[in-house]
């Protein structure tokens, strides 16, 4: 991925900013002695008075110790954070989270990037300023690609590009493409990848960015790698590392060299690929990388298991494994996963092999979508973008001819007046091409007023096109998962006899599941664009309860008590596809925040002519500042469950509008540390209302 915010060019305009404020407040630069700029820097630390300039350059020099000394580099930011947080300095708290991020993917740490880089967003955004909202969101994708999550990486980078082009910041539009057709490399989509990467070097070219050529040629010869075109391959990788060397691009040499040593392994020049590993494992222990050294070791054992040097192979390979586990680099996992499954194959420990073919298939799951959705979300993005940038630009044209036809009005009124004092005949005429001309202003308003209507329109279907993929993936991924790996088994004969049954069991639960499902997204969607209608009927709230307990206990992993508190024959008057998704969403909300052994229970009060419905939990609690913005539906927000649950923040936003489709209002009571209890409201049924 390209990291557009340390470019060279700006790291010198950084540094020549410093320097300005360094002479406007008094310093005399020309009297210091000819010292390294790390000792200069220093120097100028310990002698500014103004937190500010002090905050620049730890920064600055953290930036100076980053590929020489790292405990350093890592040392100067953290003190320029604390000092930031210390202070309040938003702006100070923005470089320094960006500073810190970086530290982290030099060190192979993207857990941590991830974690600066969402402190920093939200700065970002409160300050309104597109610049770093942009480039927030870069860093974010660029996390997500090296956790293996592209789901969320082509989301952030998507909405980078949509600012960038938004505010025309071609170099940062340039960017969010390159980093798009990443996204789709990954993916496997190769000929849309190189598209992007195409045009990302034309505009590249355009722009006179000097950088921008070795991050395409280093995409580019990695997918040629991956689709066994290693001359092609060779070519554009050769070309990388020499640009990345000529530019001083530290960051992406390494990536270069494990690439060009990956392909020379595929050639079977082991030689070359010995080398290029070792030149790799030196550069990645002096930046302390450790996603680099795994990368490293995993190669050579490679090397060593084409060569069937097993015991040797392994050891290195293990050894990967457990950086990569330990750092949570999952698509590192994976290959290492592949070359256990390989090497105990080789070995004839078939049992042994297929243990590691099944934890590469579990995880390789977790990772990547079914290929249908994608292609679909993308044509429907693509559409829908393309349909939104034509109506916004007819509108714009209507508003330009508008304004010229209020122009040419005022001008030809101006003329009546001239002509009025000569003749009625040509004030007869004038007042007929004034009334023509009122009636075709009147018209240009009322087909400004319906692009208008359109436009909003389109951006309220856009939204629920969002809402609808984003439940998919939330709802639908793992039952498909789930049930793609067992006919996969199936179909190459690797269950025994005796667990067909309980496989056939398992099979048919997670059909009806995701049958189920689909249908209630499907309501759900057609609801959103008027096209379904509510059917409210006599619901008998215990047996909905029991229902969705039944399901998800047959579903979930964690041994939670679900205790139905609702009487029988306690009746309400709504629709039951809705009730009952609200019941499963809150239900799976509350086992998505309790741990193992608690308890959620389910209860309904009388009150008046409707029932408060409660859903209680014990588990870990929701803070007052995400309590009020929960079911906010601009907000969607998700985090993870104890059990790392991952969500999409859309589960309460459905619940609120499905609850008051019903007629219903929808609120919530939590205490950190003390679970949280969801209230609903729904009608009580009688024959009148029937």
């Amino acid at each position: 991925m390209r990291d557009f915010g340390f470019k060279v060019t700006l790291l010198v305009m950084i540094r020549t900013w410093i320097l300005i404020i360094l002479i406007a407040a008094g310093y005399d630069l020309s009297a210091q002695p000819v010292i390294s700029k790390a000792d200069s820097l220093k120097k100028e630390i310990n002698a500014t008075p103004s937190d500010s300039i002090r905050l620049t350059l730890l920064i600055a020099l953290s930036q100076e110790y980053q590929f020489v000394d790292f405990p350093q580099a890592k040392a100067s930011v953290d003190q320029a954070a604390a000092l930031a947080e210390e202070k309040n300095l938003q702006w100070g708290k923005l470089d320094a989270y960006k500073q810190q991020s970086y530290l982290a993917t030099i060190r192979g740490d993207f857990l941590s990037a991830l974690k600066y880089d969402k402190a920093r967003l939200p700065i970002a955004m409160a300050s309104q300023d597109s610049v770093h909202i942009a480039s927030s969101f870069n860093f974010l994708g660029n996390d997500y690609v090296s956790l293996g999550e592209y789901d969320e990486a082509y989301y952030y980078f998507t909405q980078s590009y949509r600012i960038s082009r938004a505010i025309d910041d071609s170099l940062q539009t340039t960017i969010a493409l390159h980093n798009v057709g990443t996204v789709f490399k990954e993916l496997g989509q190769f000929g849309i990848a190189l598209d992007h990467l195409e045009l990302s070097r034309k505009m590249s070219e355009e722009l006179g960015d000097e950088d921008g050529p070795a991050y395409t040629f280093n995409e580019v010869g990695d997918v040629y790698l991956r689709k066994g075109e290693y001359d092609k391959a060779e070519e554009s990788l050769l070309k990388a590392l020499s640009l990345s060397r000529q530019r001083q691009i530290r960051i992406l040499e390494p990536e270069v060299i494990s690439r060009i040593a990956r392909l020379y392994l595929r050639k079977n020049d082991y030689q070359k690929s010995y080398a290029y590993y070792d030149t790799l494992e030196t550069i990645q222990q002096k930046m302390q990388n450790e996603f680099g050294l795994a990368e490293a070791q995993l190669g050579k054992g490679k090397l060593l298991l084409r060569q069937k040097q097993f015991d040797g192979a392994a050891n290195l390979i293990l050894e990967a494994l457990n950086i990569a586990k330990r750092i949570d680099a999952r698509t590192l996992e994976i290959d290492c996963y592949r070359s256990l499954s390989n090497l105990y194959e080789e070995r004839g420990d078939y049992k042994s092999a297929l243990d590691y073919t099944k934890q590469s298939k579990v995880l390789q799951d977790s990772l990547f979508s079914q290929d249908m959705i994608q292609r679909i979300f993308q044509d429907q993005l693509r559409l829908q973008t393309e349909t939104k940038d034509m109506v916004i630009a007819q509108l714009n044209q209507t508003q330009v001819r508008q304004a010229g036809e209020l122009k040419r009005q005022a001008f030809l009124k101006n003329i009546m007046v001239v002509v009025v004092a000569l003749t009625v005949i040509l004030l007869f005429t004038v007042y007929r091409s004034g009334q023509r001309r009122i009636r075709i202003n009147k018209l240009l308003l009322e087909h400004q007023n319906e692009m208008k209507r359109r436009s909003l329109e389109l951006e309220q279907l856009n939204q629920v096109k969002d809402k609808f993929f984003s439940v998919i993936s939330h709802d639908l991924r793992s039952p498909i998962n789930a049930l793609s790996a067992i006919l996969d088994l199936m179909s190459s004969n690797k269950i025994e006899q005796h667990e067909l049954p309980k496989l056939t069991k398992e099979l048919r639960l997670q059909f009806n599941h995701t049958k189920n499902l689909i249908n209630n997204l499907l309501d759900w969607a057609l609801l959103q664009m008027d096209k379904l209608r509510i059917q409210p009927i006599k619901i008998n709230l215990s047996e909905v309860v029991e229902d969705n307990f039944k399901l998800l206990t047959s579903l979930h992993m964690k041994e939670i008590k679900l205790t139905n508190n609702v009487p029988q024959n306690t009746f309400a008057l709504g629709d039951l596809n809705m009730i009952s998704l609200v019941f499963r969403n809150l239900i799976l909300n509350g086992m998505k925040f309790t741990e193992s052994g608690g308890e959620i229970k389910v209860g309904a009060e009388e009150k008046g002519d409707e029932y408060v419905v409660s859903v209680s939990d014990n588990g870990v609690g929701i803070s007052q500042d995400v309590q009020k913005i929960l079911f906010e539906k601009t907000s969607g927000y998700s985090t993870r469950g104890t059990a790392n649950e991952k969500g999409t923040g859309l589960g309460l936003i459905l619940c609120k509008e499905f609850v008051e489709r019903n007629g219903g209002r929808i609120w919530l009571e939590s205490t950190e540390g003390h679970g949280s209890t969801f209230y609903f409201t729904i009608s009580k049924y009688s024959e009148t209302k029937a």
